[in-house]
This record gives C-alpha cells, structure tokens and sequence, in this order.
C-alpha cells in the first residue's frame, strides 16, 4: 500500500494482520465472472463474525425458497434503501425498477396514483410513509390480479369475503394431495382455517367474523403456508445410512478451466465456488511443473497452467462449508514419481485429518463388501487414482531406477516444460485404468481419446506414495458387466465418456442398472465438446450412474437440470437414489413405456395461470413445460402457453391444462417451469421434483441460469393423483366415492322400473329349493382319477388328476399377473392328508383297469391254455400209475377213497419237487412229477414276466401320450391367450383412435403403450402357463411313479402268491402219493 491514505484506513483498530481483519464478499451471475469487494474491519473477531453471518445468509436454503411475499419484501426493502440522505424515496427509482419502456413506465405511474401515492418525476415519497402495506397495495394496482379474483368469486360465490367453512373445503379439495395418508396428514379443519384468516387477514372487522377477502386470500396464495414443494424436501430427507453406490453425487468435469477446453483459462477460484454450490467430485489433471512444483492444467491445449498446492489448499478450504458429506477428488495424474510424492505430501498436510487414507474397520476392501455410507464419511476427502499393484514381490514404495527414468521422460519434454500444442487433451479416466480382470495394468488412452485428440498422453504409473492414499474409488478399466460381477469388488469403479455410456445403456440398459447399484461409474463429457457444453444428465441418472460430471463453466440447460436436482436434500451433494435402482430382487429397464410392478406411477397436470413481474422490458412473453425423466416421461418442447404481446408486467395466459397421463418413475422425474421472452431469450426458470409437488394454487418464484431467486414469479394450477388406465378410471372413480356411485346406480335403477316392472320374472317361493353351483362336467375334484371309457388307456386324465386349473382369465380384466404366492409345507402337507384317500383309491382304479387291459388278458388266456396242455400231458401217467397198481394185486379198496385220490391226483396243479419212496412203480411216478413241476414252473414264470412287461410298456406309452398331450393343451392355450391379447389390442387401438381430443404424439405413445403392455401381459401369461404346466407334468410323472411302484409291487405279491399256492398243491399231491403207495403196500403184504 503505497497511498498513506489508504494505509491510514486499512490499518485502523488493532494493530494485527490485515488478512485476519478483512472481509471479502465474492459475488457474480455464474461461476466464473465473479466479482470481489473487500471490507476492512477494526478487531479480527468483527470481521469473523461478518464473515459467519454474511456467510449463513447467502447459503441459507430457506431463504432461497422463500415464498413469493417475501421477495415483494425484499423489493420493498430495495426501494427504501435507495432512499436520499434526507430520507427521500425517489418515484422516478421506483419507476425504473419495474420498466424501462415509456408505456410500461405511464403503467407503473397509474399504479402509483391508483395506491395513494405522487406519480411526478420528481415527487418524493418519505420512508416513514411507505411502509410495506403501501407497497403491496402498489403491487396489486400494478399487477391487477384478475386471474386470483375469478378464482377468490368462484369460491365465494361472488360475495366479497370467504368463510372460514369456505376456506377448509378450499384447503381440503383444492390444495391437498390426495394421496397422502389421512392419519399422518389429517385434513384441514375449521380450527386450521381460523388460524390462517387469523395470520392473513389485516381487515380486523372480518378477521373477528373469521372471514377472509380478498386481500388476505391474495396473501395466503403468495404465502409460505402455500409453497410449491413440500419444505421437508429441502431438508435433509434422505436415508444417508445406504452405500455410497446408492446415491446421486453432484460432479464437475475438468473442475479447472472456467471457459472453452482448447483456449479457455483455468481459475483456483472455481474450485470454491463449485464446492461451495454443492459439487462432491472435482477434478484434477496434474502435470509436471517447470519449477519441480506439480500443476494443473489442460495437457497438450493453450490453457495456461495453476498452482496445484493452491487448488489443494482451496478445496481444503471450502470442502465441508455448505455439506459435510465426502468430497472425491477425482484425480488424473501425468507426474513423474517424484512430483507425485510431492502431492502426496501436499495432500497429508493440507487435508490433515480430513483425508481419508485408510479404509475404515467397518468397511474393508473385499470382494462383496458394500462400500460405505455418506454418514460415516462426514469431512472425509476421498481420493480417486490409479492404484499401484506389487506383482513382483517389491516392498511398498519401491520404485525401480529404470521405471522412474521412464516415467520421468514419458510426459514432460527436455526441461520439464508440458507442450501446449493443438488439439484436446481429455486424458481418460478410461485410463483410470486397470485390467480389467486383475492381471497386471498397463497405461490406457485417455478421456476422449480417439476423438480428435492427437497427442493425447496416457496417464503414468501410480506412485507408492499416492496409490496409497487410494482406497474406496479405485478406477479401473471396463470391460465387461459380466467380469464385474465375477470379480465383485464394489470399491472398484470405471469411467465412460457420454458416448461409450450412452452405448451400453442402449445394449444393456438393465444390465447398467445392476451394475451401478453396487459400484461406482463416472460419465463425462465427449472430446469433441470443445465449446465446453453438457450432454443431458438425466439420460445417464436414468442408468443409476452416481457420477454424472458437468462443465460447471457452461450454464446451458443440462446445467441447470443438475442444480436444480441438487438443490433438494439439503443441497449436501447427494440424492438417494430410487428404491428399484438400489435393491438386488429388483428389475428396472429405463426404457420402460409401461407401468412398472411395484410402482405407482403418476399423473400430473398443470395449467399455467399467469405471470408477475418477468423483466423491465416490454416484450411478448410465454411459459414452457417440460418434464425430464425416463424416456417415456420426458416430455419436451410441448407445452407452452400463448404469447402475450407487449407485457412482462402481469401477462395473464389461462391456457388449456398441460397434462402429463402417466408418469412411470416420478421419484426420478423433474419438472422445468421457463418464462421466455417471445424471441426465446430466457427470462427465468424453476426445477422442481415432481415427487414433492403440492397440488392447488401456488405461485413459483423464477431463479437465474445460476439458481440465484428473481422477483419473478408465475402462478399455476397443480393437480397431481395416481396414474389410472382409460380403461379403469370409472372404477377408480366408484372407489373413490363409492356412496355416489351407488346412488347412480340407484337412479338408473329406478329409471328403468317403468320399462321393467311388467317383464320381471315372478320371485322363487320361499320353500323353493336352493340349488347349489354346478360344477362343470370338465372339472373334477382336486387330486382325482377319471377311469371312463371314454379317456386315454387305463383311465388316467391328466386334466383332472393335477392340482391345476386350467383357465384362463380374459385378458382384458387381467393386468399382468404378480408373482403367484408358492404354498407353504403347512398347507402342502394338508392339502396331501385331505387327498390321500382319493387318489389313492383312483389309483387303485386305475392299476385295475391296467391289469384288465385287453392284452394282459390275452396273455393270460394264452397261459390257461398251455397250462392245461401240460396238465393233460402229465395226467397219462398217472392215471396208469394208479390203475397198474390196483389191478395187479386185486385189491378191492373203498371205491370213496379211490375216487378222491384219483380226483386229487388229476386236478394237482402243481410242479413242484417231491420225492417218492417205494418200488420201481413209485421211482417211475417221483420222476414224472418233477418233470412236470418243473415245466409249469417255468412256463409260469415266463408268462409272468411277459405280462408285466407287457404292462409297463402299455403305462410307458401311456405316459408319453399324456405328457405329449400335457404339451399340445399348453400350446393351444398360449395361442388362445395371444389370439385374445391381440384381439384386445386392437380393440383398445380401435377405441383410441375414437378420442379426437388428443394429438399425435399422444396418440403414438399410448399406442406403444398398448402394445408393450399387450406383449408384457403376454409374456407373463404365457410363463405362468408354462409354470403351471410345468407343475402339472410333475405331479403327472409323480402318478405315473406311484402306479409303476403299485405295478411292480402288484408283479411281486402275485408271483410270490404263485409260487405258495404251487408249492401247497404239490404238497398235498405228494401227500396223496405216500398215502396210495402205502394202501397198495398194505394190499401187496395181506
């Protein structure tokens, strides 16, 4: 300071540093042109507390969201401060503030005269008369109002005041959404009302009737009891207790540069002011400096160079000011080892305790562990660089001579200068990189190389020194969602230029859904964006991308989306992201037309009333809605309001209701409300989440590009419900209110008696006989078998012995299905105890009429008569054996008990091995008798095979026929289930093409809706025909099992049956043999 003047000021007070005691004010429309006024103050601690409080109320989020009377206050206030010493109000001031153009300025003036107040040129008004009641009577003559007084006579029937019932109706039917929940959010009651009339109503004599006028309603409307948004989304709402992967995190690209990324220049100060803004991921090119110093700058363009160190100690500054949530340092180094140890160091000593260089015990680096929450990140610097990996056993920090020789060499020319030639340098995170599937990494062309970047410089090996300071964000290279998942690690993230994401959200859009829900991605902007412009943030949220990073240099109006979306929660830097972009069990495609299982999709309307105080120009103005969103809830350059010409002052529009049917996702959808000049020019805008909405009467007041608040305001119609089909909205409409409903149907009812009462077929007697629902002849009790004739084979119906209805519900009641509930053991255990008995006996039935098949009885008959062949063929011998032995010796027997022995011995059936004692005639009969056992044993056994085989090819054939049959039901039912869908689609397209009042591009979408919707139904109708059958051809299988095991048990119990019932006969026919031997015995020795 070389003026003693100015040395005398500054230095006044104590005699301290004068740093310590001044004050600087940086103020500015965008962050780059900012401007800087200092203030020298007396004491060290006058200058803190300025500083704090200065601080608070330019960060101060309710103030940014103040209601719209609160910006007329400020207004006022302005206007008095401009007073003269004397404490004069020029008119002529208050003139300019509100219009530049003589007509508007001859408005301005009538308004003054029509509020009590002078209109000359060179009146003066006094301060202590111009309170803030005569500046809002000002503002009503001016604005006139005649929108919110159609709207104030429609409510009270055009009597001159509302009652306090009037203004809880107004509250209740109006201005409530009518989706909230009536215990957490009661209705406004009479008390509610008072209390309002009470606050906004000046007029003593109606406040004590409790009535409102006009003036009081004007007031509420423009009130902080009527915001826009609901205020608990500007607080800190959002669970910050999920993984970092989780949420939204608001990112700058090339954070340095403050213009055009070839010629542009570079600023320590936007580091601040991103920050400050909200911004949680900056970025950081380092280079190799002339001077053995690290720099930022942008390699190989004309951007001139900064001090690393300061944009270090910048951020260390301003980081945690407006959020305490972690900041990622997003870091692309091209530094020889030695400069990357020196930031390193820089960043230990500056961040302090800040930095995060370790992991935390709670969350390690390891496969399938979640990377961990904002909340335990608080005041935590992370920092995102290459991480260097030991493949070679080194110890920790060792570099090779001939590596640091090389990396050295490999980005700086002979004297350490970094050449500045043409082209971009947009060095890529791509580079980030590391293998992709962990084997050793190699360096990576850079961010937007490839694209028109000759001379792009790879990034260099990571230092120990840093790489060490690199834990939870370690940049890798991407191959592929299938090798990210195989390796699952979530602290490894990779980052895309628009053009790569924008392909894999094309290709894989549920895939990059999933894989953003466990680790991290950054999209940032092409190389070829040279003017330093932004790509649409929303396409790449709509994927889950956390790190979507912007030019904060350019407010166009991808920048503008991107603070207005941050803007809520708190401004802390991060949104949470919706619930079906975070949980595992669930599936959401970004380009989904239709309505999404699990969410409620919205409807929303709004009608643009008119506008208040837009500029001081005259000009011809307009509003344009837009909604942003999903694919299918963006809507663009669509709606738009008439132009009023020749006023910004109070145009009035009352266009047609901008209506948005159905909004698939509105927990990601945003609405943009702009005020245009008729030539385009932007006059103001607002962004607004379509989730925090308050429906009614609300007055939006106007931000700049920046989101700094304007005078400017707009007053709208809001009306918000759940999205309801064309096709259901009387159902809707009757459980809404199902007492009118019914008193409709009541009306109809009583209409048509005339026509009815001589045709109505005479009441059932009371002692009528109440007939019980007849079952349809097709279908049978559950777990049954049906054994007529007239079925397949043996008897088995496949329709009727599976737990499994077979119809189908029409496709027009049916929306597409939820997963069906499975049944629990308990009640599969029950449901098999109540059709045990059942089944089992219809298998019983069924087994019966298997062995009764016509070829088990032909081998059977073929077995009956082979047996008698042989019986007759051993019955000769035998016959002589017993006439021999009775005629030689002349016995004279009882002919009784002959004639029993000779029956018994030609009715044995058996063939088994006994063994005779006796002469030569007993040994010729004994041999005789085994032979013939012998032969019908074997001739038994054969046929018993032959049947049973027979059998268990006729059950195989038969379950092949029913499983084919099983197969051909399922197809003919999918294909009457498409049939019907398609004729139901073409109905409602039929239907559609009826309603006149819609326009093209409506009429387009709901038509691909339909048939999405028609696809979707058909795909879930036909899995879950395909999952019913699939059970159906279980339990079918599961019955043939059963009657195959009641088979073969049936083959063993028959033939060990045979095999006692021959042994028994043979035992008895030797019985008889020794008896007969003995009696000729007997007869030989008498």
């Amino acid at each position: 300071m070389q003026d003693p003047k100015i040395r005398n000021v500054v230095l006044i007070g104590s005699q301290g540093s004068l740093e310590e005691k001044t004050v600087t004010v940086c103020y500015g429309a965008d962050f780059v042109n900012v401007t800087f006024v200092n203030f020298c103050c007396t004491r060290k601690d006058i200058a803190q507390m300025w500083t704090e409080e200065l601080f608070a109320l330019a960060y101060n989020l309710n103030q940014l969201n103040n209601p719209t009377i609160k910006f007329l206050e400020k207004l006022h206030t302005k206007i008095v401060l401009k007073a003269d010493k004397s404490g004069k109000i020029l008119v002529k001031n208050i003139v300019r503030l509100f219009a530049q153009n003589k007509e508007d300025k001859k408005r301005v003036e009538k308004a003054l005269s029509e509020s009590g107040l002078p209109t000359g040129k060179n009146d003066t008004i006094s301060q202590s008369k111009f309170h803030f009641e005569d500046f809002f009577a000002f503002y009503k003559s001016l604005t006139q109002r005649t929108e919110v007084q159609k709207i104030f006579n429609s409510l009270t029937d055009n009597k001159p005041h509302l009652s306090a019932n009037q203004l809880v109706d107004f509250l209740n039917d109006v201005q409530r959404d009518p989706r909230l929940n009536e215990i957490l959010h009661p209705y406004a009651d009479i008390q509610r009302a008072k209390d309002l009339i009470k606050t906004y109503e000046y007029n003593k004599y109606h406040q004590q009737r409790s009535q409102l006028t006009f003036d009081g309603f004007l007031r509420f409307l423009m009130s902080e009891d009527n915001p826009i948004v609901a205020p608990s989304k500007l607080d800190l709402c959002d669970d910050m207790e999920q993984p970092l992967a989780h949420y939204f995190i608001n990112s700058s690209h090339n954070t340095y540069l403050t213009g055009h990324q070839i010629t542009g220049k570079s600023s320590v100060e936007i580091y601040r002011q991103s920050l400050l803004a909200g911004c949680r991921c900056v970025e950081l090119d380092f280079w190799n400096g002339r001077t053995e110093e690290p720099v930022i700058v942008h390699g190989y363009t004309f951007v001139p160079e900064i001090s690393a160190r300061e944009v270090l100690e910048a951020i260390a500054e301003s980081a945690f000011k407006t959020s305490d949530y972690p900041v990622i340092l997003s870091f692309e180094n091209h530094c020889n080892p030695r400069q990357q140890a020196k930031i390193a160091n820089y960043c230990r000593d500056i961040f302090g305790d800040m930095l995060l260089d370790r992991p935390l015990d709670s969350h390690q680096l390891e496969p399938g562990g979640e990377l961990p929450p904002p909340s335990l990140l608080r005041h935590k610097i992370i920092i995102k660089n290459k991480k260097k990996h030991h493949h070679h056993h080194k110890k920790e920090g060792s570099v090779g001579s001939e590596d640091v020789e090389a990396r050295e060499q490999a980005p700086s020319q002979g004297n350490g200068e970094i050449a500045h030639g043409p082209g971009s340098k947009e060095s890529s995170e791509s580079s980030e990189s590391e293998s992709s599937s962990g084997e050793e990494e190699g360096d990576v062309p850079g961010e937007g190389a490839g694209v028109g970047a000759p001379g792009v410089a790879p990034e260099t090996h990571a230092a120990a020194e840093i790489s060490a300071l690199v834990n939870y964000v370690q940049p890798v290279h991407f191959s592929s969602f299938e090798n990210a998942e195989k390796k699952n690690r979530f602290y490894e993230m990779s980052s895309f230029d628009e053009k790569q994401a924008t392909t894999l959200l094309k290709e894989r859009p549920i895939e990059f859904v999933n894989y953003n829900k466990h680790q991290l991605s950054r999209v940032y902007p092409a190389g070829t964006r040279f003017d330093s412009s932004n790509f649409m943030p929303q396409v790449f949220w709509n994927a889950g991308c956390q790190l979507v990073a912007l030019n904060f240099q350019t407010l166009d109006l991808a920048m503008q989306l991107n603070l207005g979306a941050f803007e809520y929660n708190r401004r802390c830097g991060y949104i949470l992201k919706p619930e079906f972009m975070r949980r595992k069990d669930r599936r959401l495609d970004p380009f989904a037309e239709s309505t999404v299982d699990g969410i409620i999709a919205g409807s929303l309307a709004v009608t643009v009333l008119s506008a208040q105080l837009l500029t001081d120009k005259r000009c011809g103005t307009y509003v344009e809605v837009d909604m942003f969103g999903l694919p299918a809830d963006t809507v663009r350059k669509k709606f738009r309001t008439r132009v009023v010409p020749n006023n910004a002052i109070n145009p009035v529009y009352g266009d047609e209701p901008f209506v948005f049917k159905k909004v698939v996702l509105p927990e990601l959808a945003m609405l943009r409300i702009a005020a245009h000049e008729e030539s385009g020019r932007l006059l103001g805008h607002r962004v607004l989440p379509v989730l925090g909405l308050r429906p009614g009467y609300r007055h939006v007041n106007l931000r700049t590009e920046l989101g700094l608040p304007l005078p400017a305001s707009v007053l709208l119609l809001v009306v918000v419900k759940d999205y309801v089909p064309d096709r259901l909205s009387e159902l809707a409409e009757a459980l809404a209110n199902p007492i009118k409903y019914q008193s409709e149907l009541d009306k109809r009812e009583h209409q048509l008696a005339v026509l009815t009462d001589d045709t109505d077929e005479p009441p059932a007697p009371d002692d009528a006989p109440h007939l019980a629902p007849r079952r349809p002849a097709s279908i049978k009790p559950e777990g049954t078998l049906d054994t007529s004739p007239n079925k397949v084979g043996m008897g088995l119906d496949m329709r009727k012995s599976l737990d499994m209805d077979t119809t189908v519900p029409s496709p027009a009641l049916t929306s597409v299905p939820a997963p069906q509930p499975l049944d629990d053991k308990f009640s599969r255990e029950e449901k098999e105890k109540e059709s045990n008995g059942s089944s089992e006996a219809a298998l019983g039935a069924a087994l019966a009429a298997l062995l009764d098949s016509k070829p088990a009885r032909d081998k059977r008959a073929e077995l009956a008569r082979k047996l008698e062949l042989l019986r007759r063929k051993r019955d000769r011998p035998l016959s002589k054996f017993f006439r021999r032995g009775l005629s030689s010796r002349n016995i004279s027997g009882d002919a009784n008990s002959s004639g029993t022995g000779l029956a018994l011995a030609g009715s044995g059936s058996g063939s088994g091995s006994g063994s005779g004692s006796g002469g030569g005639g007993g040994g010729a009969g004994s041999g005789g008798e085994d032979s013939s056992e012998a032969a019908e044993r074997e001739l038994r056994l054969r046929y018993h095979h032959a049947i049973y085989a027979t059998l268990d090819k006729i059950l195989s054939a038969e379950q092949r026929h029913q499983m084919k049959a099983l197969t051909d039901m399922l197809e003919a039912e999918k294909k009457e289930i498409l049939n019907k869908l398609a004729n139901s689609r073409k109905e409602d397209v039929k239907a559609l093409a009826k309603k006149t009042n819609r326009d093209k591009d409506e009429i387009l979408r709901i038509k691909r809706e339909i048939h999405s919707q028609s696809v979707e139904r058909g795909v879930a109708e036909c899995s879950r025909l395909e999952l019913a059958y699939a059970r159906r051809r279980e339990q079918l299988a599961l019955t043939h099992e059963r009657l195959r095991t009641m088979l073969h048990k049936h083959r063993e119990q028959v033939s060990a049956a045979s095999s006692e019932k021959l042994a028994l006969t043979n035992e008895r026919l030797r019985a008889m043999l020794h008896k007969h031997r003995k009696q000729v015995n007997t007869a030989s020795s008498e």
